[in-house]
């Protein structure tokens, strides 16, 4: 098998999740390279309902190695509830996961700080998950975080070197926000029994990964949150703290760009977001919240209730374009199965301007209204079929123009949230 990257394609929630778990069976690992708990997966094998945050959904797959790369910001305590989530439920995970060294742990107070932040901002805040992501990578930046490597400490030098950094947040605690400081030994002191059980399990990403630089195994590469919320190329401030952009992939692994292979971008047949941030195809009223009832859409990391809207061609070729993406996955059509019509952006209105690309300024984003393109509803399930011609015409005539507008093959289709709930389209949908 050829190596594969699978990148979120629209603001996140597309369903990588379960595209990952479908694609990982034959692979020999499972790379995540960006983002923390703040991503949520969800997946249904059976009866049996998984919510990954930080373990690569290719762990539900017997025998295939996951790796946290080093991108990632790591909360340990979350980690640790995690494993033993899934392995009160029958999943081996010790045995396969791996966890970089060079990935940065997040803290308590990183969690703290960033509730806080957003609290003072108020209506002009973000919409951040509250998990501490921005502000564990500010230390990265900064050059003040701890990594994973440093579980490996002697107990003594890592409980020293926690306490030096909580105390050093506690001061921006009273300080800035005047709010009560954290128990630096009692955190200390967990983080060195947190440390017992993940250091096995932490690795040097450089020899952990030499097999897949060599090809002689093969790697699906998971990502987290999606292109336009990437930090870099996202609707700024509205954004991730990460590259959730294919850029991410080699910053977040170490692996060179000829060990990328096919790079999948995953969409849902509409779009959705969670938090603040402009959104030109939202729907509100009782249209927005049949779309989102519909669809289930509800956070699996924080069940906040995400906003809806029709698919966006501009967004879209936007994502296929910055990621040089070479073939779509399609999630939720089944989602649609009940409109009469279905609506998609094919440009903007800028203030009386007509734009045919995704502007990527939120000011400018902000003030654009979409020009839709109306086509007629199928009003038949879809959750049954397995294969292109058992899909009602008027959901393939919808895929057959999405795929021509975006300028890349859509490769599959999803029409259920089961594994076996997918129509895979190697060649397209107009072939």
């Amino acid at each position: 098998m050829e190596n594969r990257v699978i990148i979120g394609g629209q603001w996140g929630d597309e369903g990588k999740g379960k595209v990952v778990d479908a694609l990982s069976e034959g692979v020999d690992r499972v790379i995540r390279f960006q983002g923390g708990a703040n991503a949520g997966h969800t997946i249904y094998i059976g009866q049996k309902k998984h919510v990954l945050h930080l373990i690569p959904s290719g762990i539900l797959r017997p025998g295939v190695k996951c790796l946290l790369g080093g991108g990632m910001v790591i909360d340990p305590w979350s980690l640790r509830d995690e494993i033993l989530s899934l392995e009160q439920q029958g999943v081996e995970v010790r045995d396969q996961l791996h966890i970089s060294g060079t990935a940065q742990l997040l803290m308590p107070y990183h969690k703290r700080l960033d509730e806080l932040k957003e609290e003072r901002l108020k209506r002009k805040c973000i919409g951040t998950t509250g998990r501490g992501i921005g502000p564990a990578y500010l230390d990265k930046i900064q050059r003040t975080g701890i990594r994973m490597g440093d579980l490996l400490l002697p107990p003594e030098n890592l409980e020293r070197k926690c306490i030096e950094k909580i105390l050093s947040a506690n001061e921006m605690l009273s300080e800035f926000y005047q709010a009560d400081p954290l128990p630096s030994r009692v955190l200390a002191e967990e983080l060195v029994d947190l440390a017992r059980f993940i250091a096995p399990m932490v690795v040097d990403p450089y020899r952990e990964l030499r097999p897949v630089r060599e090809g002689r195994e093969t790697v699906l590469f998971e990502g987290a949150q999606g292109t336009l919320l990437d930090i870099d190329h996202g609707t700024y401030p509205f954004v991730t703290s990460s590259n959730s952009t294919i850029g991410g992939v080699l910053t977040g692994t170490g692996l060179p760009p000829r060990a990328l292979g096919e790079i999948n971008g995953i969409f849902k047949a509409y779009l959705t977001r969670v938090g603040n941030g402009p959104f030109p195809t939202e729907l509100l009223g009782d249209e927005g919240e049949n779309l989102r009832e519909a669809g289930g859409e509800f956070g699996a990391t924080t069940g906040r209730a995400r906003r809806c809207g029709w698919f966006d061609l501009l967004a879209g070729r936007y994502a296929v374009d910055t990621n040089g993406i070479s073939g779509v996955i399609l999630t939720k059509l089944d989602v649609l199965d009940g409109f009469p019509t279905v609506k998609v952006a094919t440009g903007y209105d800028l203030d009386g301007e007509a734009l045919d690309t995704f502007p990527c300024l939120s000011g400018v984003l902000s003030r654009c209204r979409p020009v839709y393109r109306e086509f007629p509803g199928w009003e038949k399930p879809t959750s049954a079929c397995r294969d292109l011609q058992e899909l009602p015409a008027a959901a393939r005539k919808y895929l057959e123009f999405l795929e021509e507008q975006l300028g890349a093959l859509i490769v599959g289709v999803s029409v259920g949230r089961e594994r076996d709930q997918m129509i895979w389209t190697p060649t397209g949908v107009t072939t």
